[in-house]
């Protein structure tokens, strides 16, 4: 598993270990484990249990530095101040619950306060977030229980669209659940860098029932629209909005693309940018989704009368 696409973040969250009064071992032994089977750990991290802190590196892991896979250690017991399964469902999109449910099984047959445990998993874009105990040895067992089948699941998320689970015959792929944008600009809000931001600008773009050829060279005869199947290539997509995060004044980049087979009036993407000035906010925002729309998607219109 030497791909490029199979790349991590672990962070640890504690108190004592980030005022330096414990040594961190749960977060390079979690390491260890990955690079044993490949994976490549590009980045680690220590936070106090500090709810908006664990939020901005979550944010940061998978917006920014467009990691597969992030995995935490701390914060997921009882205590006041265990605050990471919350810090994560503020930031996740779909829940992953049979992850947890599969670690807390693996720690019921070791001790009856596996029950306990109140981590949590989720994906956000393309990115697998797990939540695990905070102890070297819970943390190191939970996710030897999960590891070969996280694997297929990040597969499933990196590829441009469903991974082989035995379904039947190329079906059709259904358009996915759209995010929120006040959400999004929440989050955005949250960001290390918001305090440099004076603008944000987003895009929305739908599917109209009007032909292409229609409205760009006046083709009066073009049948109405009914529906679109629509596909992203991801990879190109990541590059086009690295990019965009370089340009001079941006400090924020979301994009969001639908896939599969769309209906008239269905989202077709959001994009959200946070810039300085509103020049530089115009310019960042019609560069990327002229590069997306250009460059990274596949779209086929369906006509009145014609099959998907």
């Amino acid at each position: 598993m030497s791909d490029t696409k199979y790349t991590a973040a672990v962070i640890t969250v504690s108190d004592k270990g980030f005022r330096g009064e414990r040594e961190d071992t749960s977060g390079p032994a979690l390491c260890g484990m990955l690079q044993e089977q490949g994976w490549q750990v590009v980045y680690t991290a220590m936070v106090p249990d500090e709810k908006d802190m664990i939020i901005q590196k979550l944010i940061s892991c998978t917006d920014e530095k467009q990691v597969a896979l992030v995995l935490t250690t701390g914060g997921t017991g009882f205590s006041p101040r265990d605050v990471t399964p919350e810090a994560t469902l503020s930031v996740v999109e779909r829940l992953c619950p049979g992850i947890p449910e599969a670690m807390r099984a693996e720690s019921m047959k070791i001790t009856p306060h596996g029950c306990l445990s109140r981590e949590t998993a989720g994906i956000r874009g393309r990115t697998l977030i797990i939540n695990l105990p905070g102890s070297k040895k819970a943390s190191t067992e939970n996710l030897a229980a999960v590891l070969k089948p996280i694997r297929h699941g990040v597969e499933m998320l990196q590829s441009a669209g469903s991974a082989d689970c035995a379904a039947p015959e190329k079906p059709v792929q259904k358009a996915k659940e759209k995010p929120s944008l006040d959400a999004w600009l929440r989050e955005a809000k949250a960001h290390p860098d918001a305090d440099k931001i004076g603008m944000y600008l987003t895009h929305n773009g739908v599917v109209r029932s009007t032909a292409r050829s229609k409205v760009r060279q006046g083709d009066a005869a073009a049948k109405p629209v009914k529906g679109m199947q629509f596909s992203c290539n991801w990879e190109k997509a990541q590059a086009a909005i690295a990019e965009a995060r370089k340009m001079e004044g941006i400090y924020y980049v979301r994009v969001w693309v639908n896939e599969g087979l769309l209906q008239v009036g269905d989202d077709i993407m959001f994009v959200l940018i946070g810039a300085d000035i509103r020049p530089h906010a115009v310019d960042a925002l019609q560069t990327l989704v002229g590069k997306i729309k250009s460059e990274c998607v596949t779209e086929r219109e369906i006509f009145a009368g014609e099959d998907a």
